[in-house]
């Protein structure tokens, strides 16, 4: 049993017969009346967030779980196809419990979080950041970089991302892929 100090993101407790994973806290100290922990929980079983708040010292139920790298294989309808590096073994997730699914390149490396106890995939966690390439957006204009504007553009693995108006079909961009969004172009 650990407490709400022990809170942080990344973190799978037990809670109202789920297993969720702690994608936001906010430890809140008002002027008056006691302290809470404000939380955003994601099920590791259907994807569903849920905002909860738990009292300071509140006593929290933390699932072991351990970390492998897999390599994304293919997807299949909402199911996604994993392979771990080390034993070859495949595994299958659903499309609910992935943050961003549609910036998962087929051969790229995630770490996927397994309960200990169970040996059952809970979540995947994607690389900080991706390069992708643009296979479709409008014209660039040359030395439009003044302004934020910006235009949807279409990368190799299907999602559609805002990027800036000199972005061309062809581009190298990294994308953040904790909010799907652009970060910069990237050369050769």
């Amino acid at each position: 049993m650990a407490s709400t100090s022990d809170i942080r993101n990344g973190l799978c407790i037990k809670h109202n017969h789920d297993i969720y994973k702690i994608v936001e806290f906010l430890h809140v100290k008002p002027g008056k009346g006691p302290a809470f922990v404000r939380t955003k929980l994601r099920s590791v079983t259907n994807g569903r967030v849920l905002d909860n708040t738990f009292s300071a010292g509140h006593k929290i139920d933390v699932v072991r779980v351990e970390t492998h790298t897999y390599q994304y294989l293919y997807a299949e309808g909402d199911d996604f196809h994993f392979m771990n590096t080390e034993s070859f073994e495949q595994i299958t997730m659903n499309k609910n419990v992935l943050d961003h699914p549609d910036l998962l390149k087929e051969g790229s490396n995630v770490m996927v979080q397994v309960n200990t106890e169970t040996d059952l995939p809970l979540s995947v966690d994607m690389p900080a950041s991706i390069v992708l390439e643009v296979t479709y957006t409008e014209p660039g204009l040359k030395g439009n970089t003044a302004t934020n504007a910006q235009k949807p553009a279409t990368v190799e693995t299907g999602a559609s991302v805002n990027v800036p108006l000199f972005i061309n079909e062809g581009d190298k961009i990294k994308i953040d892929t904790a909010s799907g969004n652009y970060m910069e172009r990237v050369k050769e």
